[in-house]
């Protein structure tokens, strides 16, 4: 049985310890969520089979995020666009969705089933120079709409998406599109 010096001490101790948790709570309930855990899939690099996975689970299509460490814009975009939920879900909705390093050495197999490496794939077969690049292609396999740098914020990703997942893209620009939806 607890004495109420025992009891008030507890008290004094518990208050400050809770007052600090709070706003840590908060805070991390408010923090965005990683883009490698939620926008991002997991791959094993065989674009081949992420097609047909893509086709089996009704996707739109399939992007390939084109990054490098290096790249401030890379940085920058999984900072502050792809880590926002509505982006996530959005896209996680619509696309299969895949990072390639631009300077890689990890083996991959192309849509076609070739394999190389994923600095190879990035330049030699989409003539990456720059990064990011936002690479949509239908369930063919075909590029569709490319996106090279960082979008102005995320409701302009999210706009990017729109545009793609709709078919826009067919009729007119990502410009045109934009000053059209204003």
């Amino acid at each position: 049985m607890l004495t109420t010096v025992t009891r008030n001490l507890l008290a004094f101790v518990a208050a400050p310890t809770l007052l600090l948790l709070v706003p840590l709570a908060l805070q991390a309930a408010a923090d965005p969520r990683d883009p490698y855990t939620h926008f991002f899939q997991p791959t094993f690099g065989d674009f081949q089979e992420e097609l047909e996975d893509a086709r089996a689970d009704g996707k739109t299509g399939i992007l390939i995020f084109f990054e490098m460490d290096e790249c401030p814009f890379c940085h920058r975009m999984k900072q502050q666009v792809l880590n926002q939920p509505e982006v996530q879900e959005f896209y996680r909705e619509h696309f299969a969705i895949f990072s390639v390093d631009v300077e890689g050495d990890v083996e991959i197999t192309d849509f076609q089933g070739n394999s190389l490496r994923q600095a190879d794939f990035a330049f030699r077969e989409f003539r990456v120079r720059a990064t990011p690049v936002f690479q949509f292609f239908n369930l063919d396999g075909e590029p569709t709409v490319r996106f090279t740098g960082a979008t102005r914020d995320a409701q302009e990703f999210l706009q990017l998406g729109e545009f793609v997942a709709e078919g826009h893209y067919e009729q007119m620009n990502f410009t045109r599109f934009k000053r059209e939806a204003r």
